[in-house]
């Protein structure tokens, strides 16, 4: 069982897809259609609707495994696993040395179901291994509330050797804040970095968050006094995960899939610093972004993104009322989001429906 339907949803939620399903029905809707909405089958909604009339038929077998563990047996072999010779080994590491002194008792599917059965099959050291929880979300309703940083490597002159591109972008908007590239990595250079995006953006105290993945630049303590000082709020990626950080990521693909990327290594940091400046004014100033409904990023930052879009729905009402039969709908909306989330939770299909 798959889906929605492997998962224990609560009685209330139930309730509530039911009804919705029955409103689409009783409205002419099919039962398999409605059903396809919500990620249920048709036979889950009826077991929900009569669960009274359910009852397990099958038969239980009165015949007992002939090669079944007596208790004794299975009692021995508990005790040898929590013995203090093979208490912190795994099953498999207890089969292979008590063959070497020429015994069996079982094999380590046996002992790892014991284990199960007893409740015991469990981290036993005192410290466990850590967990990376997923970032808390980040929503930003207008320019400098939210701004996403990351490193990318462009190649150097020579073979192995790399320029390291610092750069700032702004959730809301897209901009490109400030960028720097230097020919190392370091907390210092990256506090130099934030720094100066704030001065440029006119940051005050407590008005942005700021989020990177887990590198070494992004939490040296350097870095980290820095945030402090300019009233910064820090937030992190977890470990090794390049989508908790997305639009850095998606920035610096497109930087790299330009036409005009070189297709050879820069020949010196001040080729490479060329090359990226006018990148960034591409970007910020000509490149119409396909998730702020085409508008520059620029635009959407200063606000007139609102003005463009407006005008664009004109062009396209007057466009229908003078050849209306070209339409079978609605005209294009040209709306960008009201706001941008990073790392949003992600919610089924049962959930939409049921909330």
């Amino acid at each position: 069982m798959g889906g929605q339907q492997g998962r224990l949803i609560p009685t209330q939620k139930k309730k509530r897809i039911l009804t919705l399903i029955d409103e689409a029905c009783s409205s002419g809707a099919r039962l398999k259609k409605a059903c396809a909405i919500t990620g249920l089958s048709p036979r889950t909604i009826q077991r929900w609707r009569s669960p009274e009339k359910l009852e397990d038929r099958r038969k239980e077998s009165s015949q007992t495994p002939a090669n079944k563990l007596s208790e004794m047996e299975r009692q021995k072999i508990l005790k040898t696993i929590n013995s203090p010779a093979y208490r912190n080994l795994s099953p498999h590491q207890i089969v292979a040395d008590l063959a070497d002194q020429e015994t069996y008792l079982a094999s380590e599917a046996t002992m790892y179901r014991i284990l199960r059965e007893e409740g015991q099959n469990t981290h036993r050291q005192p410290s466990k291994p850590k967990r990376h929880n997923r970032p808390e979300e980040l929503t930003a309703a207008e320019p400098n509330q939210v701004w996403t940083w990351d490193i990318t490597y462009l190649p150097g002159p020579v073979r192995g050797v790399f320029f390291y591109l610092y750069m700032i972008i702004d959730l809301y908007s897209r901009k490109i804040i400030t960028w720097q590239i230097h020919t190392r990595e370091g907390s210092t250079l990256a506090g130099g970095l934030i720094s100066e995006g704030c001065y440029l953006e006119n940051i005050t105290r407590d008005q942005l968050v700021l989020h990177s993945d887990n590198g070494a630049p992004m939490k040296g303590a350097t870095m980290l006094a820095t945030l402090q000082q300019l009233g910064v709020m820090p937030s992190f990626s977890r470990p090794g995960v390049s989508n908790d950080n997305a639009h850095s990521e998606a920035l610096y693909k497109t930087l790299k899939y330009r036409p005009w990327y070189p297709q050879k290594p820069f020949k010196s940091l001040s080729d490479a610093r060329t090359w990226v400046e006018g990148f960034v004014q591409w970007y910020n100033h000509e490149h119409r972004h396909s998730s702020l409904a085409y508008v520059t990023p620029n635009d959407r930052h200063t606000g007139r993104d609102k003005e463009i879009l407006a005008r664009r729905r004109v062009v396209y009402q007057r466009a229908k009322m003078k050849n209306p039969e070209r339409w079978s709908g609605q005209i294009r909306k040209w709306s960008a989001p009201s706001e941008v989330t990073l790392n949003k939770k992600r919610t089924s299909n049962t959930e939409k429906i049921a909330a």
